[in-house]
């Protein structure tokens, strides 16, 4: 179970540098913060206990592997009963395409960044997205160019 600490700046800057990179070895990453490699561990061990850092993952050249086409999904549903809104969490977390889901305030409830291999395979998602049991109305949006890919925390 995650728990409470209190951070400091040395904590900080390892996660900024875990943030931007993932893979850093723990020699590298106390050398970047001005540690030396075994109180560096320990405090990234700490960070993970608590839960801070929850785990590491490799960001993957879609294109490359064969994903040219992500489109961003706005979701409505026709009901927002508590049995509706998991009944399409579940369906959406099951949906290979779907690589980000959101629950959102206002008109849409849901908004997803999602991945196809070609146009042909997106209309096939959102034809199968708009048959979903509760879905009202479905609106994509296709990417044109990333512009920014940053974490999610601002250092």
């Amino acid at each position: 179970m995650p728990r409470s600490i209190e951070l400091d700046s040395l904590d900080w800057k390892i996660l900024a540098e875990l943030q931007a990179d993932g893979s850093l070895t723990n020699v590298e990453l106390a050398r970047r913060v001005g540690l030396t490699p075994p109180p560096c561990l320990r405090r990234v061990r700490t960070l993970r206990d608590a839960g801070l850092i929850r785990g590491f993952r490799a960001i993957l050249d879609t294109k490359a592997l064969g994903y040219s086409v992500i489109c961003f999904a706005f979701v409505q549903l026709a009901s927002q009963s508590g049995a509706d809104l998991a009944a399409f969490v579940k369906r959406a977390a099951s949906m290979p395409q779907v690589r980000e889901c959101w629950t959102m305030s206002g008109d849409i409830d849901f908004v997803m960044k999602c991945v196809t291999s070609d146009l042909g395979a997106f209309q096939n998602f959102v034809s199968e997205l708009t048959a979903v049991p509760n879905v009202r109305n479905v609106r994509t949006a296709l990417t044109l160019a990333k512009v920014k890919d940053e974490g999610l925390v601002p250092f």
